[in-house]
């Protein structure tokens, strides 16, 4: 089961709009507003890679208000 972080910089006050309109998105397990260079972070699980590939391109990237997102895949998970 695919993990990967994204790391998401928004336009100036879209923090909790864009909060809330990932909270929607399948996958995505949990996320959170920050303090410094990123706005946001958000933890997603999915079936497959291409089911996180949809998440993050076609869904997280698309959302307005959505300036950039680094996108971080777990390599290895603590047991």
């Amino acid at each position: 089961m695919p993990t990967a972080f994204v790391l998401v910089n928004t336009e100036p006050a879209n923090e909790e709009a864009v909060l809330k309109a990932v909270s929607q998105i399948e996958g995505v397990v949990e996320a959170y507003i920050l303090y410094g260079v990123y706005d946001i972070l958000i933890k997603v699980k999915t079936e497959s890679m291409e089911k996180l590939k949809e998440a993050v391109i076609w869904q997280i990237r698309r959302i307005k208000g959505v300036v950039s997102t680094l996108t971080l895949i777990v390599a290895e998970e603590k047991p």
